[in-house]
């Protein structure tokens, strides 16, 4: 196996870990943002205010996503399976 196939493999795994976390931490960030911005115009000032609907948040977005995400793994794993007798040379 030489470094081009290496290093493809490993931006090809990135880029997939990026795609298919990319909606959770998207809507994450952006209910902390709303968080935060409600506890700037009411001052309350309680650090863990934000952790429940973050939470809440996450795991509806994974609920919802699950199935593209899981769609999205799968053909990673199978391209990486399929082309096994590529890389052994």
């Amino acid at each position: 196996m030489n470094p081009d196939i290496v290093v493809e493999l490993g931006r090809r795994a990135i880029e997939t870990t990026l795609l298919v976390s990319a909606p959770m931490l998207g809507l994450s960030l952006a209910v902390g943002l709303l968080v935060s911005v409600f506890q700037a115009m009411t001052q309350i000032n309680e650090a863990t205010l934000t952790f429940a609907p973050k939470i809440l948040a996450v795991f509806v977005v994974a609920l919802l996503f699950f199935p593209w995400m899981l769609d999205v793994l799968v053909s990673f794993m199978t391209g990486i399976l399929t082309s096994i007798p590529d890389y052994a040379y």
